[in-house]
């Protein structure tokens, strides 16, 4: 009996840190590691950002206009159609000091005035250019839209009177991390990724594109990107290329080979139908010259499940430090 109730007494002590590895990062507790690893975000007013154009044929859309297709949708669901993925007056924030780089994007999925507080979602990212640690946030849906008027740092225990707390604010890092696909697969090269529509305000977004890149808190830690190259590719001079949903769909959106959801005729005619590289001058000829070796090159690399071709490599990236 002496022995049983030992036993049991060791089996209770070593359960005890086993429980707490298994617990679920709260939100709070995610928001203090990425404020001490990566740097603190500050409370932001969504108004404060710029608006992210949308026009339709060339032409903002009038006054009141929602229109359903537009020359550069935005791409949060680049597989689907969205609600808000033509909406004007969505907004970007940079953040950023130092190597902290920290990106706020406040969109409106229903049509409401410029200087409108409510927003339908916000979300951040965070990410540290030196130790390449990074972080993400996502306010909780809300049915009638967010007061975006006061977006509180994820780490804040206690607001000032009258405004949201970080947890009324941000959803748990768990229910970021479950959703499909996740954050981290359409961000699969590295924390920020260039579409027509963003890069419509790119001057405002802080760029990492070749630096250390990974992902920190529990709830993300066992995702791994990693790239592809090929021989001589034209693609990857000036960034990397995932593996994820690069392949599934970023690739083949950037190169002309698929329409994006809410691409109106003219987003679907060269040159918006290919937004890679971004600074293309070229006529479709040319583009079809220079380019299409290499996209070919990299969508036979994405089918090669096994990683056997000889001419593809597959590189983790360069995962963080614990520098600051």
């Amino acid at each position: 009996m002496r022995v049983f109730i030992r036993l049991a007494a060791l089996c209770c002590i070593a359960a005890i840190p086993l429980a707490a590895i298994a617990r679920e990062q709260s939100l709070l507790e995610y928001g203090e590691q990425c404020a001490r690893e990566i740097g603190e975000i500050p409370p932001f007013d969504c108004n404060d950002g710029t608006d992210i154009p949308i026009t339709v044929d060339g032409k903002p859309p009038a006054q009141g206009d929602a229109p359903k297709l537009c020359d550069k949708p935005s791409l949060l669901h680049p597989t689907a159609d969205a609600a808000g993925q033509c909406l004007p007056y969505s907004k970007i924030l940079n953040l950023s000091r130092g190597n902290t780089q920290i990106s706020a994007y406040c969109r409106r999925n229903a049509l409401r005035a410029d200087k409108d507080p409510l927003y339908d979602e916000v979300v951040v990212v965070a990410h540290h250019s030196g130790n390449g640690k990074t972080c993400w946030f996502q306010s909780r849906a809300r049915a009638n839209g967010i007061d975006a008027s006061r977006v509180p740092p994820p780490s804040e225990k206690t607001p000032p009177s009258g405004h949201p707390s970080a947890v009324e604010f941000w959803t748990t890092p768990a229910r970021i991390a479950a959703a499909k696909p996740t954050c981290i697969a359409c961000h699969d090269a590295g924390p920020f990724i260039f579409s027509p529509y963003i890069g419509q305000v790119w001057d405002k977004i802080p760029t990492d594109p070749l630096g250390r890149y990974s992902n920190i808190g529990a709830a993300f830690s066992a995702y791994r990107p990693t790239t592809i190259t090929t021989p001589g590719n034209a693609c990857i001079g000036c960034h990397r290329i995932g593996s994820d949903q690069s392949c599934r769909v970023y690739i083949g959106l950037s190169a002309g080979r698929l329409s994006a959801p809410g691409n109106d005729a003219h987003a679907n005619r060269y040159p918006l139908s290919h937004w890679m590289p971004t600074d293309n001058t070229m006529s479709e000829a040319q583009w079809n010259e220079a380019n299409v070796r290499s996209v070919d090159a990299l969508l036979a690399c994405c089918k090669d499940k096994t990683h056997r071709s000889p001419n593809c490599t597959f590189t983790p990236v360069p995962a963080s430090s614990n520098t600051r």
